[in-house]
């Protein structure tokens, strides 16, 4: 069995305390990135755009704030996700959907802008989950992706692993109450892809001018590319 049963699970039951989670474990950093993402995906004019494992919204109600004239689609497959979505941005136009990344029920060339945060560490084949969003994206559309990278064995590395190790599942047992799903996110974070390697896979999946940029000490990577 992949990963899909579990982490839907885990993500429906730490829903209600997911955003202030992603507040206090990231310092308030995480707001900043996804204004990133959402430069980097740019105005979808008055064309589509899909936010995949959109979780409680954030990047789809920033861009549809941000370019009001699109269409804006927020897909995830954990349906506890979607709720709180629907009642945190109930005032914007935005079209919530339960969605899997491995098989998305768009057609071929349907949107200018696919983004997506913290999915490709949670999925067994980055790779299909890739094609999958190049196939439904339009010849030159955009693709950004937020997630966690290992951090380079620097001077600092000893202080992160602790961070991740101890940190985070320490927040998540008095946060959210439940310190075995933010034990797994940080193991998944050591056990992610590197920011070069993860590029390489974007290019396999057929993307163009495909690059990154990394955040909060080397532990966030913000890829994008082109169709």
């Amino acid at each position: 069995m992949g990963k899909g049963p579990g982490v839907q699970k885990m993500f429906d039951d730490i829903a209600p305390n997911y955003d202030l989670m992603n507040r206090v474990m990231t310092m308030g950093q995480d707001q900043r990135w996804r204004r990133f993402v959402v430069k980097k995906a740019g105005d979808p004019g008055s064309g589509m755009a899909l936010d995949l494992a959109t979780g409680t919204g954030d990047i789809v109600a920033l861009m549809e704030r941000q370019y009001p004239g699109g269409q804006y689609v927020g897909a995830d497959f954990s349906l506890n996700m979607l709720r709180e979505a629907k009642k945190r941005f109930s005032g914007q136009a935005i079209d919530w959907q339960a969605s899997d990344a491995n098989n998305l029920p768009y057609g071929d060339n349907s949107f200018e802008s696919v983004t997506f945060g913290y999915l490709l560490r949670n999925v067994d084949d980055s790779l299909v989950v890739l094609k999958e969003i190049y196939r439904v994206l339009k010849p030159g559309g955009r693709v950004v992706c937020l997630d966690t990278t290992p951090p380079e064995k620097n001077i600092l590395y000893p202080f992160i692993r602790f961070y991740f190790r101890f940190g985070i599942p320490l927040l998540g047992r008095f946060i959210a109450s439940d310190e075995a799903a933010y034990s797994y996110l940080t193991g998944s974070t050591m056990g992610f892809h590197k920011a070069e390697e993860l590029a390489d896979i974007f290019r396999t999946a057929g993307f163009r001018g495909v690059d990154y940029k990394k955040f909060m000490m080397g532990t966030i990577g913000i890829h994008w590319g082109k169709k």
